[in-house]
């Protein structure tokens, strides 16, 4: 199954791990526009959906910011994640991050654009991705096609992906081989879940 996660209310000041090893670590903000941070209030609602599934996972966090989902997931029990962000400023915070949560050993941490990552040979399947661009460039959606595209050599059967914008920015895609089916909303929050088409 694949989940779209969108979230734009950057109110909140301080992130914090909600669960798992590091329950309560404060994690690193990074400030301005070339992030999105995902609120506390999101990402429980995203975890509580994904439950024991994300034990074992390997993450690809594209767009990564300060990596708070992929950290959330390394503390919950998943195997590994893989960090993307151009910015110098947002790698850095991801890596105090999973110094402050002691879980760096199961990362992987690079600064790159997104969309050259996507456009390499992945090296790997990931159970699940996560997708958080700035908003309004409908980033989310270029990203989205790329994997469609190339599903299977980036992602398992079984694996899901995570796209997060503000309710404007979604769009009904022609996808090949993903199919939505089910969309939920908290506040200026939106998640769309996608998983495979059966064949």
């Amino acid at each position: 199954m694949v989940y779209c996660i969108v979230n734009c209310d950057n109110s909140e000041k301080v992130m914090r791990i909600i669960s798992g090893v590091a329950k309560g670590r404060r994690l690193k903000v990074v400030h301005g526009m070339t992030t999105r941070p995902i609120t506390d209030r999101t990402k429980e609602a995203l975890f509580s959906i994904l439950g024991d599934w994300i034990v074992g996972a390997r993450v690809l966090d594209l767009f990564a910011g300060t990596g708070a989902v992929g950290v959330e997931a390394l503390s919950r029990g998943a195997a590994h994640v893989t960090f993307i962000d151009k910015s110098h400023l947002a790698t850095r915070a991801i890596g105090e991050n999973l110094r402050l949560t002691d879980l760096a050993k199961s990362a992987f941490v690079r600064r790159m654009d997104a969309f050259k990552f996507l456009a390499q040979p992945p090296t790997e399947q990931y159970d699940l991705i996560y997708i958080a661009p700035p908003q309004y460039d409908q980033l989310w959606s270029k990203a989205m096609v790329i994997l469609d595209e190339y599903l299977e050599q980036w992602l398992l059967p079984d694996g899901a992906i995570i796209a997060q914008m503000h309710p404007v920015e979604y769009e009904e895609l022609t996808m090949q081989n993903l199919l939505l089916y089910d969309e939920r909303r908290y506040g200026s929050t939106l998640l769309c879940f996608y998983e495979w088409k059966d064949d």
